[in-house]
């Protein structure tokens, strides 16, 4: 029996229930499910007769309509977790059930309003409040702010659905969407589909009222444009006053029209002919316009403006003066200002900063703010470890990404039981792209970091899929060439940031799984270098060993190409821009691979913990880190208990007085 065996194996004797190959409720594009949308006050009598009034003066901070039935299963099966969600409301947070069932018999939701007491019952006995709401199913939840905009769209939680019952849910939607509500931060998921008994109405658009600044496109605004668009921000002219959206109205019809804003460019999902699949990928950070919010906007701004009503603005956004992250924990920042010249084309710089750390972090959070962002293009940190050796730039960059700074990607941060890994020694190597803008000026970038609380359950890491023998012959179009990656395990993707250079004209990623059958990941037809995005998933995806990623991306080396510095050269791979990359990063982790395991052992120890049960390898890698108490993903004798340090030298195959986590599994398994 291996070291840490017997533990290991009273950790692991209990049986565990197989979660049911169902798919719970499914992330959607927030803006396509109403989200930021106002909801104009209402009237409306409860199953009691008691008449209210929706958006009044002394409306609550939220206030949540929930959809349910007495004769939907779905909706009585929720019943029991809509009464406790409204008995453990705060104060501030109004729960209102709703049942558009006609035919509900009275007796039975008198019933059901006595079980949720401290809701709201209503009958919308004809369908109007449900049409009003845009509600789609009776598990439907609709949650609006005090400002009547809605702020989440989506089902309760994941407990129940078509075809499954959990004993207990894995998310919590609603619950957490409040949560984070009540914090002034937005829900990580704010739309999803709501399983249940759907509606049968046709959802028609609000068509008789006019579309003004405070009621509509206020709030288009803020969902797509102010980030960059305010006082302070990065976009070169504030669109957060009612007076500045109508003196910039001009631009603003031309840059929709013809859709460079907001800088979005990943074309709708769609699967290959020869895939079986049809995952809708729901992006994270998506910017994009809905077809009916830019048909309002362009509307809009050619017009004659009409202001509107203020009672029906949103509520104001607010962000930090200094760092979107919070204060961090740790700056670091150039020593010297870096000079920029006032003309001119200038290669890429490289500045180095020691860290200076004396024991490794995790990191929860990444900054990247430039001194002098008006020349400052873009940014790229790679990490040099001691013991790595020497490495190339082209080798950092596509293995040693640790964090990036373009125009609207500025900050790289997790979520809890995810971190990047920052060990102890490290340097931090910026390359700095300047674009001179006809005033000499100097630069001094600083990153901040905030570290997680505690080592993380998942280990985020960054491969590059790169090509170095692209050749791009001269007055190519449509040049197209590749980059592959067989996985050696199995890996699950967060997102994708595709980078070229100016001769970048498109991209994508495909995955093939091990059947052959193939799927377009992220395509994106028109890639523009001034954009160089990060396309983060809001669900991620697992893939598996032996599927093969592809990035492939077209070049444009003609005249056609107005950003194109020379159309009679043939181009190869090179650091700067009148040279060209193929370079596709994948964020991603590793399932079941403890966070700090080197990658070059990555793929034995994933094929070692096949042999074992799922549960069993899920707790003993629980045990380890128990063990692990100093957090440095390896063992000591001392954090040992005394009856298990016999063996100790035997397990320490490599001989250097630690114990990795392959050689405890080793030691297991034998």
């Amino acid at each position: 029996m291996g070291l840490l065996s017997g533990m290991f194996l009273i950790l692991s004797s209990g049986s565990l229930q197989a979660d049911p190959i169902r798919k719970g409720p499914q992330p959607i594009k927030p803006a396509e499910h109403g989200i930021g949308q106002l909801v104009k006050a209402f009237s409306f009598s409860d199953i009691n007769g008691e008449q209210h009034t929706f958006g009044s003066e002394h409306a609550a901070q939220l206030t949540a309509f929930c959809f349910t039935s007495t004769s939907c299963p779905l909706s009585r099966k929720y019943l029991p977790t809509l009464a406790k969600l409204s008995h453990s409301a705060p104060a501030h947070v109004q729960y209102i059930l709703v049942n558009p069932i006609q035919s509900d018999k009275k007796e039975n939701m008198q019933a059901a309003a006595q079980q949720a007491r401290n809701a709201i019952y209503v009958h919308d006995a004809d369908g109007k409040l449900s049409q009003y709401l845009q509600a789609q199913t009776t598990t439907d939840v609709i949650v609006v702010d005090a400002h009547r905009t809605v702020v989440y769209h989506g089902a309760i939680d994941d407990q129940y659905g078509f075809g499954y019952a959990r004993a207990e849910p894995k998310q919590h939607f609603l619950k957490d969407a409040i949560e984070s509500l009540l914090q002034g931060q937005q829900p990580s998921i704010a739309a999803t589909d709501a399983p249940g008994c759907d509606l049968s109405y046709e959802v028609v658009k609000d068509t008789a009222g006019m579309t003004t600044y405070h009621g509509e496109i206020s709030r288009i605004l803020q969902r797509n444009c102010i980030e960059c668009h305010r006082k302070g921000g990065i976009g070169p002219f504030p669109l957060d006053s009612y007076e500045d959206v109508v003196a910039h109205a001009g631009m603003i019809q031309t840059v929709v029209t013809n859709k460079t804003m907001p800088p979005w460019f990943a074309e709708e999902s769609r699967s290959s002919k020869t895939s079986t699949t049809n995952h809708q990928h729901i992006w994270k950070n998506d910017r994009s316009l809905t077809a009916d919010d830019r048909n309002d906007l362009l509307a809009w701004v050619q017009s004659d403006h009409p202001l509107g009503n203020l009672a029906d603005a949103p509520k104001p956004m607010t962000f930090p003066t200094d760092w979107q992250i919070g204060k961090p924990d740790r700056v670091w920042k150039f020593s010297e200002p870096i000079p920029v010249q006032a003309t001119g084309v200038m290669p890429y710089q490289y500045i180095t900063i020691d860290t200076q750390l004396d024991e490794s972090k995790w990191v929860q959070a990444i900054e990247i703010q430039p001194g002098s962002p008006e020349v400052v293009h873009h940014v790229i940190i790679t990490l040099h470890i001691p013991g790595q050796g020497k490495r190339s730039s082209a080798e950092r960059e596509e293995d040693g990404l640790w964090a990036g700074y373009v125009p609207g990607q500025s900050v790289w941060e997790y979520p809890k039981g995810f971190a990047r890994y920052l060990p102890k020694g490290s340097r931090l190597i910026f390359q700095m792209h300047y674009t001179p803008n006809g005033i000499a000026t100097t630069d001094q970038t600083r990153v901040g970091v905030i570290y997680a609380d505690a080592p993380p359950e998942h280990e985020v890491r960054i491969k590059g899929l790169s090509n170095h023998h692209i050749r791009i012959p001269p007055f190519a179009k449509h040049h197209r060439e590749e980059a592959s990656l067989k996985l050696p395990v199995d890996a699950t993707v967060l997102g994708f940031l595709p980078h070229m250079h100016l001769r970048g004209s498109a991209c994508r990623y495909e995955v093939i799984d091990t059947t052959g059958r193939q799927e377009v990941l992220l395509d994106i037809p028109q890639y523009d270098f001034n954009w160089q995005l990060l396309y983060r998933y809001t669900e991620p995806r697992t893939f598996h060993e032996g599927d093969t990623i592809t990035f492939t991306a077209w070049f444009d080396n003609s005249a056609e190409n107005p950003a194109n510095p020379d159309p009679t050269e043939t181009v190869y791979w090179g650091q700067q821009t009148f040279e060209e990359m193929l370079l596709g990063y994948v964020e991603y982790f590793l399932p079941g691979v403890p966070p700090g395991t080197p990658l070059t052992n990555t793929a034995r120890s994933q094929k070692q913990q096949g042999n074992l049960p799922a549960r069993d390898n899920k707790n003993f890698q629980a045990f380890f880190l128990r063990f692990d108490q100093d957090g440095d993903h390896a063992l000591s004798k001392e954090e040992l208990p005394n009856r298990l340090r016999s063996r100790f030298n035997q397990v320490d195959s490599d001989r250097n007085g630690l114990l990795s986590y392959e050689e405890v599994q080793e030691s297991q398994a034998q």
